[in-house]
């Protein structure tokens, strides 16, 4: 079982590390240009518009920040974008994404402070944004987006609570710093349950995922870019608060539907989502962050990812594919 996606789940913690050991200072600069602004725009694709959903509704939750969240081309065709007194942060793991790129020139063009996080330190997005931040991953190969996703989001997470005015700041930001270790103690307890869950449901072919808060960029994730890209299952991300909107009528007996769980305030509906479908024989993938941490449940996402992490990993592979490679993502290219 040689998939790049294994070792790459390993180098997770050391990557939020050296980013942390050589981007700190900086990132610092750029937190305190963006406490002076009054919107900011969050703009990615695939994995990195996860990052920017969670980072919005985080912040939402406990800030004032005003944050809207754009794919690369939704900010490009936009015509309400506002350039008065705002800025613009850009995730990419390549620095090359198209629809990306073509949106960070478009708000430079707008007069826009643009700010790129890229994986890449020679990229287009990295040269042409005022500012940037570099991700410390080495070169990420599995198309999951393992360690560049914890990297892109703890990044985001430092960049924006140190602009914002939430009174636990400083202690949050303490206990990001401190999710490396966490993360290793994760990593190695927690592959055999999720291995022994994917070869229980290997043979399925359709995944909901629910989220609320910060978790639904974690849903978001894990069903567009880790279930449809590297396990080849159809899923679909809702908010927990859509659960009975539509797919209600869809959950029926042996229906799996993975939940995340992080007793948010808003977590009183995901609760209301986890009995009904106990209630009706539907399979019920309950992941609680409590069950892991009892750190702060707004870095959710950076625990809850791991076991994750490791379901998709082993369903991909008990359907013999390779959890890190894909069919036709390579192909498709928009100039």
């Amino acid at each position: 079982m040689k998939y790049k996606m294994y070792s790459e789940l390993f180098e997770q913690p050391d990557s939020i590390r050296k980013t942390f050991e050589t981007e700190l200072k900086n990132m610092e600069k750029i937190a305190n240009r963006l406490s002076k602004v009054d919107r900011i725009y969050l703009v990615g694709c695939g994995s990195s518009l996860s990052t920017a959903y969670t980072a919005k509704d985080a912040l939402e939750m406990v800030t004032n920040l005003n944050i809207d969240v754009f794919t690369g081309y939704e900010f490009y065709y936009n015509k309400k974008i506002d350039g008065e007194n705002s800025a613009a942060i850009f995730t990419s793991q390549s620095g090359e994404t198209a629809d990306t790129l073509a949106a960070l020139r478009r708000a430079n063009e707008l007069g826009i402070h643009t700010i790129a996080i890229s994986n890449e330190k020679d990229s287009s997005m990295i040269k042409e944004a005022k500012d940037s931040v570099v991700t410390q991953c080495g070169r990420e190969e599995a198309i999951l987006g393992t360690k560049t996703y914890v990297t892109q989001l703890s990044t985001l997470y430092y960049i924006l609570f140190s602009a914002s005015d939430y009174e636990k700041t400083d202690e949050l930001l303490k206990e990001l710093k401190a999710i490396p270790d966490l993360m290793e103690k994760i990593i190695e307890v927690t592959e055999e349950e999720n291995k022994k869950l994917a070869y229980e449901l290997k043979d399925e072919e359709i995944f909901y995922a629910l989220g609320s808060g910060p978790n639904f960029g974690l849903a978001y994730k894990l069903a567009m870019t880790m279930l449809m890209e590297g396990a080849l299952k159809h899923s679909c991300p809702l908010y927990s608060s859509e659960f009975r909107h539509g797919l209600i009528e869809r959950a029926e007996k042996d229906v799996p539907i993975i939940i995340l769980d992080s007793q948010y305030p808003s977590d009183e509906i995901t609760q209301k989502a986890i009995d009904f479908c106990e209630k009706i024989g539907v399979k019920t993938l309950v992941y609680r962050m409590q069950d892991y941490s009892n750190i702060n449940n707004l870095l959710s996402p950076f625990i809850l990812v791991i076991p994750l992490e490791w379901f998709v990993f082993y369903l991909a592979h008990y359907n013999g594919e390779d959890p890190g490679s894909t069919r036709h993502i390579g192909k498709v290219r928009y100039e």
